[in-house]
């Protein structure tokens, strides 16, 4: 699977994002113009020690990320997760190679990107009394629904109890 961060603004968002992507085997896209340096850190610090595993690739701009992932393959679609969508997340039948995006924490994807990407603009359900979802919060939600959707591939399925010590 492949995360895409929209011009991402704040650092520890992304760190959170970086580490579950670590932990799920996604590679991290990131569309700059980004909000943070990406030697910063607060970066660092939400990413903890797992950065150096992340596979993350920076692009100058949506048109850039298109050509270098999209062009040469047709199967793959990219996911606009949004609150403007009609379809819910649940409700998108993810591919192994998909790309889920998603916009900057304080205005989401553009509308023009959207507007051609209607088809696939989905969306995590919530009340009307909030705007959105904390953005790594959001990845996380939408990323493991596309995951469970793969058969968690390559990942643990078994507790590792052993690690832990239970009081019972």
């Amino acid at each position: 699977m492949n995360i895409v961060l929209h011009q991402p603004e704040i650092p520890a968002n992304t760190g959170n994002i970086g580490r579950t992507c670590v932990a799920t085997g996604t590679v991290l896209h990131l569309i700059e113009p980004l909000g943070f340096r990406l030697t910063g850190k607060e970066l660092r610090r939400a990413g903890m020690d797992y950065w150096e595993h992340l596979d993350v690739r920076r692009y100058m701009n949506f048109e850039e990320f298109v050509e270098q992932n999209l062009k040469d393959n047709p199967n793959a679609k990219i996911w606009m997760a949004t609150t403007k969508a009609r379809n819910v997340y649940t409700d998108a039948v993810f591919g192994e190679n998909d790309f889920i995006m998603f916009g900057r924490e304080s205005g989401g994807i553009p509308e023009d990107i959207l507007v051609e990407h209607e088809e696939t603009c989905i969306r995590i359900p919530m009340l009307d009394q909030i705007r959105s979802l904390n953005l790594a919060n959001s990845v996380s939600i939408v990323l493991y629904e596309a995951l469970r959707q793969q058969g968690f591939q390559n990942m643990q399925l078994e507790g590792a109890l052993h690690h832990r010590k239970w009081n019972t």
